[in-house]
């Protein structure tokens, strides 16, 4: 299908997912009528979602297609979205065109001048810095991606979508799906190639054919091996050897340092993960002729996103951060991000999807044994399942067992309700929380209480 973008009234089944209310938000602030469903405006602790979304003129259904009418021009769908959904149903009946979200995403693309942010790790940071980046430059552009960005929730906006001034567009690509290979951006961005959601030979093909699709400049990190495999221009790349190469770098506290060329940088965040992906931001804003030293003024004052590296609170010596990380690389980066801020890191990790956990078992297992210090502490509680036909074989308590194995301090605590109490023992002077997870929309409510309980434990 093609010229979606004309149309005018819009419903989007599963609104409520960060990638589907992104693109919402984005044609409702362009004028359009948008209306959405989702199955968890079921449950009275998302309320919240439902009140967010209506701020921000998207009306919001049950998803049992009472939002659906002869009025309703298109229906938008991820491709998690069977069809025996009532709202398929209804649609079909009533002959209104269905469209994948990344067919709609696509022609959003391509009505602008996009810039495509993609790679297994890395993106929804890169896609937030980089925004932050352009603004402060008044570059004002649009922005569709997956976490909201601090500084816009601030605002009272969910903070995952933007409509700017500007003509360009920033978009976090996904490839967990496949859908990256439908997006011709003007300018391309890979950060990292790991194991994750697909085998490594099947995510070369995607990533071949992103670097393809991209109309004008494809930009890669020289510091991932098998990223700077796809590098077309060392003159546009950052990382090792290149024009962009990151010296020096410290981290004191929540804060990064690292130099450019002759140019000092500071962020208020953590990682030499967030260096590379800084260092992106770098080489994409010279593309569009922002200087160095006026990246290294605005990366003074980047904000963060929600759910990456969020600092919760610190008391009695216990610093609490709550992280999206998930699949082993961004697990190990997520760690080492948090090692330098106490001499003892306690993690806690909710893996999620049954078939997820078989498939990086093993990379998983690798990447927490190699990271962890022997002071270091691993727990985990039970696989997050989301619904579906999945195949209930592997357990959080099977990749303890595994870890256990290798000499690591592992814990399980099935309910994760339960984790707190276990946990007080470890909790001693100069460690660090870090609670990962994703997909799992109570993860956020659940750090808030782990916060509270330190906050509350004298």
């Amino acid at each position: 299908m093609s010229n979606i973008l004309h149309k005018t009234n819009f419903f989007f089944i599963g609104v409520g997912g960060a990638g589907m209310s992104a693109i919402a938000q984005y044609l409702a602030g362009n004028g359009k009528t948008v209306k959405g469903s989702d199955r968890l405006f079921t449950q009275p602790e998302n309320d919240y979602i439902k009140a967010q979304l209506e701020r921000e003129h998207i009306q919001c259904y049950l998803q049992d297609g009472s939002g659906i009418d002869e009025h309703t021009e298109a229906v938008i769908i991820s491709t998690a979205i069977e069809d025996t959904n009532p709202e398929i149903i209804k649609a079909n009946a009533l002959n209104i065109p269905i469209v994948v979200r990344a067919e709609l995403l696509a022609e959003i693309c391509a009505s602008k001048r996009t810039i495509a942010i993609a790679g297994t790790s890395g993106k929804s940071t890169t896609t937030a810095m980089l925004f932050h980046l352009l603004y402060e430059n008044n570059i004002s552009p649009s922005l569709i991606t997956g976490a909201g960005l601090v500084s816009l929730q601030q605002e009272g906006k969910i903070g995952n979508a933007y409509c700017g001034q500007s003509d360009w567009l920033l978009i976090e690509a996904d490839e967990s799906d496949g859908t990256l290979v439908n997006y011709k951006p003007e300018i391309g961005l890979l950060l990292s190639i790991d194991k994750d959601h697909k085998e490594l030979d099947e995510l070369a093909v995607i990533f071949q054919t992103f670097q393809t699709n991209t109309r004008k400049q494809f930009v890669v990190n020289h510091a991932h091996p098998l990223a700077r495999n796809y590098s077309l221009n060392i003159a546009h790349d950052f990382g090792e050897g290149t024009r962009f190469e990151g010296r020096n770098f410290s981290q004191q506290g929540f804060e990064i340092c690292f130099d450019v060329k002759d140019v000092h940088i500071s962020i208020p965040t953590i990682g030499r993960h967030n260096m590379e992906n800084a260092l992106a931001c770098i080489a994409v804003a010279d593309l569009l002729g922002v200087s160095l030293q006026a990246c290294a003024d605005a990366l003074k004052t980047y904000g963060g996103i929600y759910r990456r590296h969020q600092l919760l609170g610190e008391k009695n010596g216990v610093t609490v951060i709550d992280d999206y990380a998930h699949n082993p690389a961004k697990i190990a980066a997520s760690i080492k991000a948090c090692q330098p801020v106490a001499n003892k890191l306690v993690a806690w990790f909710q893996p999620h999807g049954y078939g997820p956990t078989r498939f990086i078992r093993k990379e998983l297992i690798a990447e927490i044994t190699a990271t962890l210090r022997p002071q270091d502490e691993i727990w985990m509680s039970e696989i997050y399942y989301a619904g579906g036909t999945a195949v209930k074989d592997i357990s959080a308590a099977d990749l303890i067992n595994d870890l256990k194995a290798k000499g690591v301090h592992a814990f399980f605590v099935e309910d994760r309700a339960e984790l707190f109490s276990q946990l007080i023992p470890a909790l001693i002077e100069n460690t660090v929380l870090l609670l990962m997870g994703a997909r799992d929309p109570g993860l956020e409510k659940f750090a808030n209480e782990v916060w509270e309980d330190v906050n509350a434990k004298a």
